[in-house]
Formats: C-alpha cells, structure tokens, sequence
C-alpha cells in the first residue's frame, strides 16, 4: 500500500515481539496490582507475612518466567491475530483497517475462556463475560501495536504503561484509605463470643464453657496430613476434657483461643471469618499454602 509517495515500512518481526512482550507484562503487572487490592478486601488468613517476603526473594525469577510466558503468548496468540486482521481487511475490504483486531481478539478470546471454563467445570455468566472481555483487551492491545507501522514507539508505551500501573495502584489505595473498598479484617471477639459448639462440618467439635472449661470430640489432631475430623483412618483424633482461655493479643489478627487437653498435641487456635460468621481455625501444613482446618460455631453457649 501507498502513503503519501512512499510505502509503509512495516517493523521488524523482532522488534515487534519485542514490544508485544513489553506490553503483556505492563498488562500483567496491572493485573497484579488489581489482584492484589482484591485480595486485601476478601477473607483470608493471617500468614504472617511471610508470603510478601518470599514474594520478593523469588521476584527475579518470576520477572525471567514471566517474561518467556509473554514470548510465548506474542508468538502463539498476538502475532496470529495481528496477521488475521490484516489477512480479513484485506479480503473483505481491500485494505487492512484497526477494527478487524478486536474483532479477531474477540473471536480468540471467546475460544480461550471456553477453554477454560470447560476445564474449571463452568462459570457463572458474569464471570464468563468479564472474563472475555478482559482476555479481548488484553489481546487487542498488543495486537494492535505489533501492526503499527509508528516509529519510536517503544518510549510511550513505557510511558504510559507505567502510568497505568501507578494509576491502579493510586486507586486501590485510595479506595482502601477512604473505606471505599473495604479491607479485611477478623472479626473482634470477647470470651463470651467463644462459648457454645463449635464444628469442623465432619462431626469434630470443640464445646466451650463460660466456666473455661472446653470438651473436644473427634477433633483432627494430625494437621500435616489431609484429615478433618471424620474419625476413619485420617490421623490422630483429639478426644477429652480440658480447659481453654482467649488471648486479644495486639489486634484482631492476633487474638486466638488458648485450648489446653490433655490428649491434643496443639492448643492455639486463630480467629477469622467475619462479623456474622466467626471461625477458629488451625494452618494445615505451610501457613503460607493458607490451607486451613476451621471450626464453625453451631450453637451459642448455655
């Protein structure tokens, strides 16, 4: 095609790989960030935070995988798009035009979630369409500019990339500073919140007495294995009589529930779940696989 006297010069097959790459990482990194606010305002366990450190520690190598992920995404899934809008302009119009990219995105994208929501054994329809519509975007970006015949590209999509990362992030703290979003946090409970039944759903339960006194029944007592209290062959069971007291600590994620029975190897159990729904629960292995043995309260004390 002609413009303005001359030919367009189209970029390198390289250097466009090179900035398909850039802009799936600016993309995933904003996704991160988003992933990250999320995650502060859903339940979740208190790890000690062991998992920000461990975070950093492997940031180096997860920056090399992720960037071959990126490779591998522009080769198997931007390229091909790029190509195919060009390919359906120039056969349906004569000339190849932008809007045939999100076009041909969205076609990708919807093959994709399919996928996925087949392998995940289905979704609901709003999370089926948010997913497509993300997944078309995220294509449709790169696409796009692996078909631009600009020059000195590289510079502003730095530029703006990095904004919208900052910009994600600017929001997801304001959000969470100004109680627009809301931040998770344990319920705060007093001794007297404690006293009643309370069950792991498998016929384990810890019984509470205002007089400090506490009865276990079939409890898991063998949390480095995979059992929950159902009392057939999945570990050590804890059974008996004993007593128990509530420790505030410092804060709502500090507060926990100090059982001691004579027949139980543990005895230091933590508070979650939320205001209407509280839950006592013990780690299952590494804290930080937030794989969780809890306890429900069934019934409210006498």
């Amino acid at each position: 095609m002609e413009k303005s006297g001359r030919p367009e010069k189209k970029r390198l097959f390289g250097l466009s790989l090179l900035l398909s790459i850039l802009v799936l990482l600016l993309e995933a990194t904003v996704a991160l960030v988003v992933s990250i606010v999320y995650d502060v305002t859903q339940e979740s366990p208190n790890a000690g935070g062991g998992g920000s450190a461990m975070f950093i520690f492997f940031l180096p190598v997860l920056a090399v995988f992720a960037t071959a992920i990126a490779g591998a995404l522009s080769v198997g899934l931007v390229f091909p798009t790029a190509w195919l809008s060009g390919v359906l302009g120039r056969r349906f119009g004569g000339r190849e035009v932008w809007w045939w990219v999100p076009v041909v995105a969205g076609a990708v994208s919807l093959v994709i979630v399919a996928a996925v929501v087949a392998l995940a054994g289905g979704a609901g329809a709003g999370a089926v369409a948010l997913g497509w519509f993300l997944t078309t975007a995220a294509l449709t970006v790169p696409a796009l500019l692996w078909r631009s015949r600009r020059e000195r590209i590289f510079t502003p999509v730095i530029l703006w990339g990095v904004a919208a990362v900052v910009l994600t992030a600017v929001l997801g703290g304001v959000g969470l500073g100004t109680g627009v979003l809301k931040e998770y946090r344990p319920p705060a409970l007093t001794s007297a919140d404690l006293v009643g039944r309370w069950s792991d759903g498998h016929g384990g339960t810890l019984t509470f007495a205002a007089d400090g006194r506490v009865t276990a029944d079939a409890i898991d007592d063998d949390l480095g294995g995979w059992g929950h209290g159902d009392g057939e062959d999945d570990g050590d069971i804890c059974t008996g009589q004993g007593t128990w007291t509530y420790e505030p600590g410092g804060g709502r994620w500090s507060q926990v529930a100090d059982v001691r029975v004579d027949s139980c190897m543990y005895g230091t159990w933590n508070v979650g779940g939320t205001e209407s729904r509280p839950t006592l629960y013990q780690y299952i292995g590494d804290p930080d696989s937030w794989d969780l043995y809890e306890l429900t309260r069934t019934s409210e004390g006498p």
